[in-house]
């Protein structure tokens, strides 16, 4: 029988077809690169499936970049892919964190304690666990301390604090608190309190699979991003920066005034950068075309901002969360949602388009006279 709630109902829209960076992982190893090769963790984050862990060999063992999320199943899962490719967590010397968000530095700390790894970032590392942590302590000497209650207290303030945009955020939710306390119990110090051995600086260079590699620091998706370049053979370890189907997320919850315009300075750079032979991003495919890729994410912005320039004549005074209802859809509204469109109207602000008011708590912005 018919369900006549549905007889005038409309079509159902096509699906979407599927991003690359959504492909759930595969368990297999393929070589991308000379002495290099890519394997794939599974996540389960929005908009994401896989997170590509790349394996760098050399007469010392092996280094690996972006070691997958924190927790026994992402443990178990890294220790297979190392498996299939012939190694052993003893056999990692060196780990490559791109950026502090924990799908790519999830097994840090555990390859540090079980392996003694090295673990490199840029010198601006620092994961917001670590920022909660300090931000509500009078004594940095409290890092160390082992009151777990304390510290798990300490990241929900720090979480729920006002956002700079006014009003408040939803905070981490208990599965991430918990999540935490299991890290804690499980290895007497928490997954996301990752301290690196071997901060880069931009231009310094580090040699793994036998050659030297450039450190380039890529602020934008978070200002700590590190990409590092091959010129022998033209590789470049892209992470979160350049991904190949997809726009990285752009948060503005940092000290720094407009992170969309060092997004804009670092996509320009690495595209320019000559003899790129192939990308090697965090998620999806490896890609050959690095310059049209970063035209092409520079472009989706410039059209974010002018979708804001033409909703401000209908929204004078508009808040952030207004904006964010005609540049997201729906089932994107959120705290990630409100931070990238903050980035994008602050940009607006400081480029002398738009103007800011703080009323009632909440920032309010329309377009300069």
């Amino acid at each position: 029988m018919t369900d006549q709630s549905d007889v005038h109902s409309p079509p159902e829209p096509p699906a979407r077809p599927r991003k690359q960076e959504q492909e759930p992982a595969s368990d297999e190893v393929t070589e991308v690169a000379p002495g290099v090769l890519r394997t794939q963790l599974p996540i389960h984050m929005p908009g994401l499936g896989h997170v590509n862990c790349y394996v760098l060999e050399d007469e010392r063992g092996i280094a690996v970049v972006d070691p997958g999320l924190p927790g026994p199943e992402a443990w178990a899962d890294l220790q297979d892919r190392l498996g299939r490719a012939g190694y052993r967590i003893t056999d990692v010397h060196t780990v490559i964190v791109t950026h502090s968000h924990p799908d790519h530095f999830g097994g840090a700390v555990r390859l540090r304690a079980e392996a003694e790894a090295d673990v490199v970032t840029h010198a601006t590392f620092r994961t917001l666990v670590s920022d909660a942590v300090v931000t509500d302590s009078e004594d940095s000497a409290d890092l160390h301390v082992n009151d777990l209650d304390a510290q798990l207290a300490a990241i929900e303030r720090f979480f729920k604090r006002p956002a700079p945009w006014g009003g408040t955020r939803s905070g981490p939710g208990p599965e991430f608190l918990a999540r935490l306390r299991a890290d804690y119990e499980a290895y007497g110090e928490f997954s996301f309190r990752v301290a690196p051995t071997r901060p880069l600086t931009d231009g310094q260079t580090i040699r793994l699979a036998r050659r030297e590699w450039v450190a380039l620091h890529t602020p934008g998706h978070t200002h700590d991003h590190l990409c590092l370049f091959d010129p022998e053979y033209g590789v470049m370890f892209t992470g979160d920066h350049v991904l190949p189907s997809i726009t990285p997320h752009i948060g503005a919850l940092n000290e720094h005034a407009d992170p969309l315009a060092l997004f804009f300075e670092s996509l320009n750079r690495i595209g320019a950068m000559p003899d790129v032979r192939i990308a090697l991003p965090a998620h999806g495919h490896p890609f050959a075309d690095l310059r049209g890729r970063t035209e092409g994410i520079i472009e989706h912005h410039a059209e974010r901002l002018d979708v804001i320039r033409r909703a401000a004549a209908n929204l004078p005074d508009g808040t952030v969360d207004d904006f964010m209802r005609v540049l997201f859809r729906e089932r994107s509204w959120g705290d990630m949602a409100q931070s990238e469109t903050y980035a994008h109207l602050e940009h607006l602000r400081l480029s002398g388009e738009f103007v800011r008011s703080d009323e009632g708590g909440l920032a309010r912005y329309r377009r300069a006279e």
